[in-house]
């Protein structure tokens, strides 16, 4: 009896700890993004990187994968080895040339590490974790000692930040604590560092350049990687999708990705990134470099049928064309494309009807996790079942307790199930202040057929920035922001897309540098 009172003793205080830890992490990853250059701020970003391994091995350290681990102590050491020198390395390159750093994330984004232990696989993000570590330590050497001017936090600022927080105080009382602890630890604590180190960063032309060179050779070699695999048949991981493969007539792609459909958003992004660069090229030259990109791009997204990926990619180029021709004629177009997809899954069944078993069935079920999470938002209305609880109270509180689900595939929906009121208010609040600044100016700039000339862009336009490479620059980011939208409202992943967070950097960054209205904080004595 004594043993099981101090088993929970214990499990109380490892507990609160972890709690508290989990609070602290967020806490200071979100003032990171409102505190200007200077020590406390670098301070605070290396102490939540640092709480960020610290809380993961509290909570799964009795887990099969860790007590593997804990036991091969030449594996530790050597993954620590590495670990150490791959920081110091990319430490050194980003206080040589501060042009790596940001390049550097764009380019470590797409890439997951499987990491085997206990007879299980985790796909982390190691080489974005260990790129943040280290720009994190290059930021806390130089602002130590010579912390350049910031900008005042902006209403987005603010509203991310209070997306961590409050995500970090609704996981404290989760039906899945573990799980939503993991969410802060792997997406949310790196990603709002990331968020911070990128919106102080300069995007001129070289910069923006540099980074469009940068995915379109990453997508490039990833559609290599997945026509390869189209035209031998064969994956070399995820076994769900290679199970699924063998009942469908149709064969189904992922390349250097776990799911097809997260391998189809990049494509779809780096997509519309590419077209939004060829509507805008200068030269002939880079036309039609980006016209075989654009091509490339399309082939590699084919095989991985994966429609969200076609929508999302539709959504981003019906942004681009409202912004190059015309929003009205645009939406006019979007509208008879909705009704004829309406007509044609209308039509195509024979039966002339549309009804909810049949949705759900073209949906994959998706159907049945929209409406379950929104029983689950209607039982708890104001705060939510927590974060990152929504497998659980799914199958807690549905009738099919077995249901094999995760998310419910609609960012809303999951947001609503989680964190109830509370949290959707500040994910459209999130969203609308998102697109209002990224798409500030966009659609009253020179039209096609106006001025184009780099010494006279006026104000607000997509080229006051940048010269020649912001005429695509900030249309870009709003096209690739918006496709990223559409496609979590299929497949959810918002906030714990790194891409998100890069999208939101950069777009602010070149929209208040062309308004010229992000007031300067003055350098600290």
């Amino acid at each position: 009896m004594r043993g099981e009172g101090r088993r929970r003793r214990g499990g109380a205080v490892s507990g609160f700890l972890a709690g508290l830890g989990l609070v602290l992490a967020a806490g200071a990853s979100g003032a990171a993004i409102l505190l200007p250059p200077g020590r406390p701020r670098a301070l605070l970003m290396a102490a939540a990187m640092a709480l960020f391994p610290v809380l993961i091995l509290g909570d799964q350290w009795h887990t099969a994968q860790i007590v593997d681990l804990r036991q091969d102590d030449g594996r530790i050491l050597a993954l620590l080895a590495l670990a150490a020198a791959a920081i110091g390395a990319l430490t050194y390159a980003f206080r040589r040339w501060e042009i790596v750093m940001p390049l550097a994330i764009v380019f470590a984004i797409p890439f997951r590490v499987p990491l085997h232990a206990g007879g299980d696989t985790a796909n982390l993000l190691v080489p974005l974790y260990l790129v943040i570590a280290a720009a994190v330590l290059a930021t806390l050497l130089r602002d130590w000692s010579d912390p350049p001017p910031g900008h005042a936090p902006r209403p987005l600022a603010w509203l991310l930040a209070a997306v961590v927080v409050l995500y970090a105080l609704q996981a404290l009382y989760s039906e899945d604590f573990s799980k939503g602890l993991q969410n802060v630890c792997f997406f949310f604590v790196p990603f709002t560092v990331a968020y911070r180190l990128l919106r102080e960063v300069v995007w001129d032309r070289r910069l923006l350049t540099w980074a469009l060179i940068v995915v379109g050779v990453e997508a490039s070699a990833f559609v290599l990687v997945g026509s390869a695999e189209h035209l031998t048949r064969s994956l070399f991981w995820n076994d769900q999708i290679i199970r699924s493969n063998e009942f469908h007539t149709y064969f189904r792609v992922n390349s250097v990705f776990w799911d097809p459909n997260v391998y189809g958003r990049y494509l779809a992004l780096v997509t519309t990134i590419a077209t939004a660069a060829m509507f805008w090229a200068r030269t002939r030259q880079a036309f039609w470099l980006l016209t075989g990109l654009i091509a490339v791009l399309w082939l590699g997204l084919v095989p991985t049928f994966s429609q969200s990926s076609f929508l999302a990619l539709l959504a981003g180029l019906a942004v681009l064309a409202a912004i190059r021709w015309s929003p009205r004629w645009t939406l006019a177009a979007v509208a008879v494309g909705l009704v004829g997809a309406i007509l044609v899954v209308l039509l195509v069944g024979g039966s002339g009807k549309l009804t909810g078993d049949r949705v759900n069935v073209d949906l994959s079920g998706r159907g049945s996790l929209v409406s379950g999470g929104a029983d689950l938002f209607a039982e708890r209305p104001l705060q939510g079942y927590g974060s990152g609880s929504f497998q659980a109270a799914y199958r807690e509180h549905r009738e099919n307790k077995d249901a094999p689900v995760t998310v419910s595939h609609t960012e809303p929906v999951t947001v609503a199930a989680e964190q109830g009121l509370l949290g959707l208010l500040i994910y459209f609040a999130l969203i609308a202040v998102a697109l209002g600044t990224l798409g500030r100016g966009l659609f009253t700039a020179t039209p096609a057929g106006g001025d184009d000339r780099e010494d006279s862009p006026g104000r607000g336009s997509p080229r006051s920035e940048t010269g020649p490479a912001g005429l695509a620059a900030r249309p870009a980011v709003l096209a690739a922001f918006v496709a990223l939208l559409v496609h979590t409202l299929a497949y959810a992943g918002f906030f714990e897309d790194p891409i998100t967070w890069v999208l939101l950097a950069v777009g602010a960054s070149l929209a208040h540098a062309a308004a010229g209205d992000d007031p300067v904080i003055r350098r600290p004595a």
